[in-house]
């Protein structure tokens, strides 16, 4: 734990991993919006694009992790910031901007569950990859 920070993650690395979150929801908010046109939020597509975020979230993490300076045992609690971070992002576009996500409540609501199941993939992911400390 450091001294300024309650965890144990310099100021730098919290400030860095937030600042990626930030990039990567405002990232998934303008793609999500372009793809929308497409019916990406109908049907079968909306499982399609749920299994793609999966994947698609990895390189992203090991992003995050290079820029912010995360050690293997920093991984998942860097990872939590960033997903802290998109989350509230995501939060308070949906309350007060949702034409960030398209031009009718399906496509908000498309584009703000995604982003929320994204989440949740980042968190999950971020535990997996996550190594203790050496001893």
């Amino acid at each position: 734990m450091t001294a300024h920070t309650r965890l144990p993650l310099t100021a730098r690395q919290i400030t860095l991993s937030a600042f990626m979150g930030a990039v990567l929801w405002l990232f998934a908010a303008l793609l999500l919006r372009f793809l929308a046109p497409l019916g990406i939020y109908e049907g079968m597509n909306t499982a399609l694009l749920y299994a793609l975020i999966i994947p698609g979230t990895v390189p992203f993490l090991f992003v995050v992790k290079k820029i912010a300076g995360l050690g293997d045992d920093q991984f998942a609690l860097g990872i939590a910031v960033a997903t802290a971070a998109a989350t509230l992002l995501d939060g308070l576009a949906l309350a007060f901007t949702p034409a960030l996500y398209g031009t009718s409540v399906d496509q908000t609501a498309g584009a703000g569950a995604a982003i929320l199941w994204g989440a949740g993939v980042g968190l999950v992911l971020g535990m997996i990859f996550n190594k203790s400390a050496a001893r």
